[in-house]
């Protein structure tokens, strides 16, 4: 009950990912209708529910263009868990102010990077002019698309690639 769902709204538009009851919920109160079923049945007490896999909303949802949050899980994603001034690929990484916060740096998209422990350290709080340190890549705010938002769940779920793409 806990898998994945897509959501769609009434225009096809790729807009949430929830759970697997929330889904059947949305279904059976008729404000939404299944579009790939593939994972088989809920037995419930009265009857069998199909188990959806993408479900679209039978009303539109108007809403503003989605921004990627601030968080540090988004910009070690943004980095590939990747260490802006080494190069190296880990799980492992800290968050590192390009121009440190006791100089005026700000937590923002532009002054953020990912970075390994040891070369957090070594840079420690100077900014990075007085180091002989350099970033790979400039650091920048990821764009808000749909394949951003939703690709992390394409493994799992090959199907939805056709109401993903394109959007």
């Amino acid at each position: 009950m806990n898998t994945p769902v897509l959501v769609l709204n009434a225009n096809y538009e790729p807009i949430n990912i929830c759970r697997t009851r929330r889904a059947i919920v949305l279904i059976i109160v008729g404000k939404a209708e299944i579009l790939e079923n593939g994972r088989g049945y809920v037995n419930t007490t009265s009857n069998q529910v199909l188990r959806p896999s993408v479900i679209r909303l039978n009303y539109m949802i108007r809403r503003p263009r989605p921004r990627v949050r601030l968080t540090k899980h988004e910009i070690f994603r943004r980095d590939n868990y990747t260490c802006q001034y080494c190069g190296n690929k880990s799980k492992e990484m800290t968050i590192d102010h390009v121009k440190p916060r006791h100089l005026g740096g700000q937590y923002r998209w532009d002054n953020l990077v990912s970075a390994c422990p040891a070369c957090n350290r070594r840079k420690g709080g100077r900014p990075l002019h007085e180091t002989d340190m350099t970033l790979l890549r400039p650091p920048r705010e990821p764009e808000p698309s749909t394949d951003y938002f939703f690709s992390h769940y394409l493994e799992a779920n090959q199907s939805w690639e056709r109401f993903i793409a394109g959007w």
